[in-house]
């Protein structure tokens, strides 16, 4: 992995936390982040799908844990969506009918010129070849 800086979608952290197929890509990726050597970047949007994902998955008491060690880790996580992004992630979201947290991720990608860590190939496989994003699939 060349350095650059990283955003993890959803898919990421939620393939590391179940240890699914990519999960050691994602801990390599957060041990880099730890380690200094590339930025790993995250919207809040993206924690709020993990945060809900976890209250479903392991209760309210195991998301909270994990949401106060995701806003104390070496990930940054980006608390806002600005004017322009707001415009980028628009386009996103109408020219290929993304979620709207995924087209807030292309458009955080976009203006970070960030690596999109993904492995959501079905959904985010078309913007690839079309938008310039970087796009790492970690499965």
């Amino acid at each position: 992995m060349p350095a650059a800086d990283y955003l993890l979608d959803a898919c990421a952290m939620i393939a590391f936390l179940n240890k699914e197929a990519g999960a050691e890509t994602i801990a390599g990726l957060i041990q880099k982040a730890e380690d200094g050597e590339i930025v790993l970047y995250m919207t809040s949007i993206q924690a709020l799908e993990v945060y809900y994902d976890r209250i479903r998955v392991k209760g309210r008491n195991y998301a909270e844990t994990f949401l106060q060690a995701l806003y104390t880790s070496s990930i940054k996580i980006i608390d806002y969506v600005s004017l322009n992004n707001i415009r980028i992630a628009g386009h996103f979201k109408t020219r290929y009918s993304l979620s709207l947290a995924d087209a807030i991720a292309c458009a955080a990608a976009c203006s970070l010129s960030a690596v999109l860590v993904t492995g959501d190939r079905h959904e985010l496989g078309p913007v690839e070849p079309n938008e310039g994003i970087t796009f790492f699939w970690f499965r």
